[in-house]
């Protein structure tokens, strides 16, 4: 059986091999990956600075977005690896979490934050 390559595993794979290949162990402390991972997110956000809302008309913009979504993800992949965090198992406790914080009958259709509805109560937060 093949491996799938869209997954979090295989992705992550090919991120450590390719940093142990050029042996960039050294430099790729938590810290350093999360200032990384940061600069990487505004390269990106940088895109869109001065166009309309989702504006990647070009076939050329598409492709600096994708690169820099790349970015991003190499960069989380490796901060995850270092830190000893289990993304797939991070991701679902953290939905678990907002699910409560969001609940679909309250929040349908809102861009409101948790704590504007009037109904919210401090410990849905946790």
């Amino acid at each position: 059986m093949s491996e799938d390559p869209r997954s979090i595993d295989t992705m992550a794979r090919k991120v450590r091999e390719f940093g142990e290949a050029r042996a960039w162990g050294p430099f790729h402390s938590p810290r350093n990956l999360a200032m990384a991972l940061s600069v990487e997110a505004n390269e990106l956000l940088e895109l869109y600075l001065w166009s309309d809302d989702g504006d990647t008309r070009t076939e050329q913009q598409r492709a600096a977005v994708a690169g820099e979504a790349a970015d991003v993800l190499m960069c989380l992949l490796n901060l995850c690896a270092r830190a000893g965090v289990d993304l797939p198992a991070a991701l679902d406790a953290k939905l678990e979490v907002a699910a409560r914080k969001y609940p679909v009958e309250r929040v349908r259709g809102s861009a409101l934050k948790y704590d504007a509805y009037p109904e919210w109560e401090p410990d849905r937060e946790r």
